[in-house]
């Protein structure tokens, strides 16, 4: 299970890049759209000329998604030296794309596949970095760069003889490398085409599932969170083939343009459900945040909400809800389900009245790629979507509240201590840990390495740590 949690945080490592870009292209959309910007946006001006240029360079990650993935999964991966596995993972990709390359050239009519005529459009083809070969999409990304790690993890420390010596690290991964992606290349045309077909079979039975695929998938991706597993729920869906081949976000970037200029509802246009998580992460931590705020006694309510705004706001704008759900999740893993239940009921609901798009995060991706763009012509949309999510901040309120009083839940400030609201500082934890505390260990003048310092030892000293992961996004 550690294995499976620690690849799925290595999976958002590249993932994290897409927000930004994601943004840049919606703001270079709105702003060459000319039922927006008028005249400005003449496809002559100046201005339009130069958001092209940026929309250009907001697209670097979609268009290279394999290879982004490829070099970043190994810098989470890699035991050692994780700059050394990104490259070999990129070498040992280009050389993997070569041979695919090279075997469909030789023997194009045994494969079905005639690279001749080049690879624009013809589907199950694709050039990455300049290679014409299968498309194999992130999902191949992704394997190629699993293995390449596992050889680097096992051989890249390994000691050669000293007359080749020079070819020990990371020039004796890359060597392993060539020899191991010579089968999987030949191994991957042949038994692709029957991938690619099961990929499609997958593609038509999601979309089919309807509403109970949209609420199945947004309550897996929230009640999945305390394990680390709900990256393989939306990852797949969002920048993977599993809903459409290149991912439902690139999908959404691509057509942003079309949907701006047409008044035909964006559910009849984009047919797809599946990122509409943020929603959750509005509406409901907003919900949240005001019944723990309303449960608390009034004399502890300063200082409690001097912990809940940060907090709600960090959720709210940007879409990181774990400061927030934490703080609960714990004490009453009851409360964190229903959250689950009642964001995937309010998503699923939004879907019914039309509300579709790149909703994964907070407030910055609403404005950003969605309401700022799209306003003008799918202003009913929205305005559908803000009322179901305010309906739902009045769920979660009660619910919350209801739940909170039944069963005396100590949050924090419910308890009429003046511990019970207050972040611990250093000599707090000097006052309680006593003469248990290094001496030598002095304050170095940093608040995170005197914090660091401090939970190493509460944890044993380094002696009693095997491994160390964390939550990437935090």
């Amino acid at each position: 299970m550690n294995a499976i949690k620690r690849f799925g945080s290595a999976m958002i490592v590249p993932v994290l890049m897409f927000a930004f870009f994601g943004i840049v292209l919606g703001f270079a959309t709105l702003f060459k759209n000319p039922t927006i910007m008028g005249s400005l946006a003449d496809q002559h001006t100046f201005w339009f000329k130069f958001w092209s240029v940026i929309e250009s360079g907001g697209w670097v990650i979609f268009t290279h998604m394999e290879v982004v993935f490829v070099v970043g999964l190994p810098l989470s991966l890699a035991k050692k030296a994780p700059g050394h596995a990104a490259l070999a993972a990129l070498m040992g990709y280009l050389m993997f794309n070569t041979f695919i390359n090279a075997i469909l050239t030789q023997w194009p009519h045994t494969f079905g596949a005639n690279l001749e005529k080049g690879v624009e459009n013809v589907p199950g083809l694709k050039s990455i970095a300049g290679i014409a070969t299968l498309d194999t999409n992130i999902l191949g990304g992704i394997i190629i760069s699993a293995i390449i790690t596992w050889i680097h993890n096992r051989y890249y420390s390994k000691r050669l003889p000293e007359m080749v010596g020079v070819f020990q690290g990371l020039t004796f991964v890359v060597k392993i490398s060539f020899f191991v992606m010579l089968p999987v290349a030949a191994i991957t045309c042949v038994i692709w085409p029957t991938v690619q077909h099961g990929i499609g079979s997958m593609q038509h039975f999601i979309i089919a599932s309807g509403y109970i695929g949209v609420w199945l998938y947004h309550f897996l991706e929230r009640v999945l969170i305390p394990t680390g597993l709900h990256h393989f729920i939306y990852a797949p869906i969002e920048v993977g083939p599993v809903v459409v081949n290149h991912g439902l976000k690139a999908e959404w970037l691509q057509h942003l343009n079309e949907f701006a200029k047409s008044s035909k509802p964006l559910k009849e246009q984009f047919p797809y459900g599946f990122m509409l998580q943020g929603n959750g992460k509005v509406f409901g931590c907003l919900g949240i945040a005001l019944a723990m705020y309303a449960t608390t006694p009034k004399e502890n309510r300063k200082k409690v909400a001097a912990l809940l705004i940060p907090a709600t706001l960090t959720a709210v704008v940007v879409g990181i809800t774990e400061p927030l759900e934490f703080t609960f999740l714990f004490i009453a893993p009851y409360l964190f389900v229903l959250h689950a239940v009642l964001a995937a009921s309010m998503d699923t609901l939004m879907y019914a009245f039309g509300v579709v798009g790149n909703m994964g995060g907070g407030l910055l991706d609403f404005i950003s790629t969605n309401w700022l763009p799209l306003g003008k012509e799918h202003w009913g949309t929205y305005v559908a979507q803000v009322i179901i999510g305010l309906i739902f901040v009045a769920i979660y309120f009660f619910l919350f509240r209801f739940l909170i009083l039944k069963f005396d839940i100590p949050l924090p400030g419910r308890k009429k201590t003046e511990e019970e609201v207050k972040l611990f500082s250093k000599q707090d934890y000097k006052n309680k840990k006593g003469d248990n505390v290094d001496p030598k260990r002095a304050s170095t003048g940093n608040e995170y390495e005197d914090k660091a310092a401090y939970y190493l030892d509460g944890l044993g000293g380094k002696e009693n740590i095997k491994d160390v992961t964390n939550c990437t996004t935090r």
